[in-house]
């Protein structure tokens, strides 16, 4: 059924406007970003169709976030520019997940770190390092982006982590990273990783405070497991 055959308050402008947009369904959201359907089909359809993308996730709408522009131009009705929407979108849903501001926030635990930024990074299909850098109350200075990897690992320096602390003086940091597999255990590599930028933070005066590994379903903590197995 084409959009204006629905009666007016099942359309979803008017349903949005009418009752609130809690009540729209997803495909019925996604509907008004793609704005028109085609000629056979409603935008509302091609939402649905848009929604299989992510058969197994049911109503979990992260995963559009991995979506490429290609794989949304894949689907009848669905051309670059409302690809591109569909993309800006997703990026804008993932930056309002930030915290406002993370002036005065201090971290006290590894818990802290997973509540910063888990929804941030754990969908991301690449590895992204992120160094998170501390006054010496443990309130937080800045949060920077240190590398971006592929999809098995993001080649990284110790410098490249200290680089920015350094350049303020702070005395501390976190780092954290993020495994696309999804899978928050930690490698043998961010094992040997973490003992050479403690090695190197201790050098340069900087107190490397723990290396925080976050996936789809958790986090770890590399510092407590190394204190747990006594290595």
């Amino acid at each position: 059924m084409k959009m204006k055959e629905l009666p007016i308050l099942e359309r979803p402008y008017e349903k949005l406007e009418m009752y609130g947009e809690q009540t729209l369904s997803n495909a019925e959201l996604i509907a008004i970003i793609i704005k028109s359907g085609t000629r056979d089909e409603s935008s509302v359809t091609i939402a649905q169709k848009i929604l299989s993308l992510g058969k197994s996730e049911k109503d979990n709408l992260r995963f559009l976030q991995n979506i490429s522009i290609e794989e949304f131009m894949s689907i009848k009705g669905v051309g670059k520019v409302k690809a591109i929407q569909l993309k800006a979108l997703c990026e804008i849903t993932k930056r309002m997940s930030r915290p406002i501001n993370t002036n005065q926030i201090q971290i006290n635990s590894p818990e802290d770190v997973a509540d910063l930024l888990t929804d941030e990074m754990r969908y991301d299909k690449r590895e992204i390092v992120k160094a998170i850098i501390l006054n010496s109350k443990n309130i937080i200075l800045k949060i920077v982006d240190v590398c971006f990897g592929g999809t098995n690992s993001a080649i990284l320096k110790p410098k490249d982590v200290l680089q920015e602390a350094i350049k303020i003086g702070a005395p501390k940091i976190i780092l954290v990273h993020n495994h696309p597999s999804g899978d928050p255990t930690p490698s043998k590599s961010d094992f040997e990783f973490t003992d050479r930028l403690k090695n190197a933070s201790e050098i340069m005066g900087v107190e490397l405070l723990d290396h925080i590994v976050i996936g789809d379903y958790g986090f770890n903590s590399i510092f407590y497991i190394k204190s747990k197995q006594n290595i």
